[in-house]
């Protein structure tokens, strides 16, 4: 399947390397290129993409919009994914990306524009509805633990607060089980342990679930 993108970069010189190195991957129909967030608005409305490649800045503000728009494009078209891309470690942003749902939504630093492969995992993960955030900022919501109070995380064995950051990362099971050599039963195993810790609804699907682990982590490590 061809994922129709489109990408909103007020830098010249990042969204045409974003076009290039799109243009050059045969899952990707890149259907526009914008520099602010009217041009964002008016692209989406007028194409209804598939997936939108957003920076966090953007015209006329040069502060949030990014983020803004993502919220905003959750109530208007909520199966629009996003990989929003910030030049800054900013947890903050993460987090609100992802409060109003963390189904389609991917937040990587810049840095990863260049890895072609990284960038395909977070456009085609949003696309299916799955979560993808940069290992980096993951790093640092956990180094944040040791400076906040006890959160519900506290209930979580060392192994299981490991696999839950791979799943916040938006790993799969079998992806977890390569990264930390278990067996995939024993990545199954702290998974339902976690899911049960942290008192999630057992009648939600084990995907639902997942996500508000996620968000588990991410609000816990930011109190």
């Amino acid at each position: 399947m061809v994922i129709r993108v489109v990408v909103a970069e007020d830098s010249y010189l990042i969204r045409e390397g974003l076009r290039l190195l799109l243009a050059t991957q045969d899952y990707v129909d890149l259907v526009a290129g914008v520099a602010s967030l009217p041009e964002l608005t008016a692209a989406v409305d007028e194409l209804t993409p598939d997936v939108v490649v957003t920076d966090v800045r953007m015209p006329p503000g040069d502060q949030d919009e990014g983020i803004r728009f993502a919220e905003a494009l959750a109530r208007s078209h909520p199966r629009i994914g996003v990989v929003v891309l910030s030049q800054h470690l900013e947890p903050e942003w993460a987090l609100r990306l992802f409060a109003t749902g963390a189904a389609g939504r991917a937040y990587l630093l810049k840095e990863r524009v260049g890895d072609a492969a990284q960038l395909r995992h977070a456009i085609e993960s949003v696309t299916a509805g799955g979560t993808v955030l940069d290992p980096l900022v993951v790093e640092a919501l956990v180094q944040a633990r040791t400076r906040h109070a006890p959160s519900p995380l506290s209930r979580l064995t060392p192994r299981e607060r490991q696999v839950l950051a791979l799943v916040a990362t938006g790993l799969s099971n079998a992806a977890i089980m390569n990264r930390l050599v278990l067996t995939e039963r024993a990545v199954e195993k702290h998974i339902t342990s976690t899911l049960a810790k942290l008192d999630l609804d057992p009648h939600d699907t084990q995907v639902h679930r997942r996500v508000q682990a996620v968000l588990v982590y991410l609000s816990s490590n930011n109190s």
